[in-house]
């Protein structure tokens, strides 16, 4: 490990916890997690996806954290670390199939963040508000629709990334994700007084058990769990490489999808109350967010300030997701070209902002990101999986998961961890099959 990296360190554990829970929460629990849920049976869809996110934070975010923290490299470099163990050449070569996922989400996703932050804009000075949402929408998400907007979110992350893991990831970790968390609790709050929210209470929690005798419940479950824990086979890795050895990695793994699933259900308890209460459609997807709420918003007693407070916190969740992906990649252009950071970042940035430029508008940006959360993310994900379980090995894995811990895994954590890896090769092969399921 180079000097470099030994100084690259998170300081404290809420910092590491709270940057993890950074690059998970994300676009997903926002839109997609409550519509889930209303759709396959309410309550009864959160059985089998507390089980999922129990089973893959325990086997998966774990094995990603520690093989990050043994290599104390990123995706290349501990791929590279696997293949030389066993005498072998070409592994960094394939660890670039995880960054290329990676990559491939943050050029897409930095086309949405810069559409929030123009939104957090607009809510400000009330344009958002004042005429039609879907017209106001349909001028941005154009074909250089927000190219300011866009650039102002790459450069920002940029910013971040090179003041650090201490200086600017964690701190900014630290600020952003609980602001998040009250944001959206504030948010949720005043949206329970709302007449005919309950509906919204009905949609998320009122159990339909008969949707857990259809494989398809389970099937969302699991997928929504894979991706909703930003399990990718690269951004958690690299941010375990910053965790200190004497962290308790299953513990933090724990309490990252333990914040991260609130961090759902708040989104969820703060936005379909809202929407049934003026009786709009919860099934609207993304445009959920760029469409549908700022109607809700109009028509709300203080309507701007809560529109004010949803978009800021939305970009929170957005930019800690980026710098989660831009650092990844970052960190291996940094390390196998010898580069130093700031170029590494301001590289990357470069390409984010260059491909995405092309991208701004929504029938474009829906299939770029629909192809590499299909096809190229999970992939990297699952390869992650079968180098650290198969490859690396469970000996290894164990006594690097077992450092910081009081007592040892328990017996049975072999077969979790195989299961895990056959549940993530099905989370590919379902969402190859049915269009995406997380």
């Amino acid at each position: 490990m180079s000097e470099k990296n030994k100084a690259a360190k998170f300081t404290s554990s809420v910092g590491f916890v709270l940057a993890a829970v950074g690059s998970a929460v994300g676009m997903g629990n926002i839109w997609l997690f409550p519509y889930r849920v209303g759709q396959y049976g309410g309550g009864a869809f959160l059985i089998p996806y507390f089980i999922f996110v129990a089973l893959f934070s325990y086997a998966g975010l774990s094995a990603e954290f520690a093989l990050g923290r043994m290599t104390g490299t990123g995706t290349a470099g501990s791929f590279d670390f696997i293949f030389k163990r066993r005498g072998w050449k070409g592994g960094a070569l394939i660890g670039l199939l995880p960054l290329l996922g990676v990559l491939g989400i943050a050029i897409g996703y930095s086309v949405v963040v810069g559409w929030v932050l123009r939104y957090c804009a607009g809510a400000i000075t009330g344009s958002v508000l004042a005429g039609d949402a879907q017209t106001y929408f349909d001028a941005l998400a154009v074909e250089f629709g927000s190219v300011p907007w866009h650039l102002i979110a790459v450069v920002l992350t940029a910013l971040i990334l090179i003041l650090g893991v201490e200086g600017g990831i964690e701190k900014i970790s630290k600020f952003m994700m609980p602001a998040f968390f009250i944001l959206f609790l504030i948010i949720a709050v005043r949206v329970f007084f709302l007449p005919g929210s309950e509906g919204g209470y009905a949609y998320l929690l009122q159990p339909d058990w008969s949707y857990l005798l259809q494989p398809k419940t389970w099937i969302y479950a699991m997928g929504q769990a894979f991706f909703s824990l930003s399990i990718n086979g690269a951004g958690m890795l690299i941010y375990g490489s910053y965790m200190k050895k004497d962290e308790d990695i299953i513990k933090h793994s724990g309490y990252t999808a333990l914040l991260d699933t609130i961090a759902a259900l708040l989104a969820g308890f703060a936005i379909l109350p809202a929407v049934f209460a003026f009786g709009i459609d919860p099934t609207s997807g993304p445009s959920l967010m760029f469409v549908t709420l700022p109607q809700v918003f109009a028509q709300m007693p203080a309507g701007r300030l809560f529109a004010i407070l949803f978009f800021v916190s939305v970009f929170f969740a957005g930019i800690t997701s980026l710098v989660n992906m831009m650092e990844a990649c970052s960190e291996a252009l940094s390390s196998r070209l010898k580069l130093s950071r700031t170029w590494a970042v301001w590289i990357i940035a470069a390409v984010v902002f260059g491909v995405s430029l092309f991208l701004e508008s929504l029938p474009k940006m829906g299939a770029w990101l629909d192809a590499v959360t299909i096809y190229v993310s999970p992939f990297g994900a699952v390869l992650c999986a079968v180098f650290i379980y198969f490859l690396l090995g469970i000996g290894l894995l164990k006594e690097e998961l077992e450092r910081g811990r009081t007592r040892p895994l328990g017996r049975a954590f072999p077969v979790i961890g195989y299961s895990y890896v056959i549940l993530s090769a099905l989370v590919v092969l379902f969402g190859i099959l049915y269009g995406g399921i997380g």
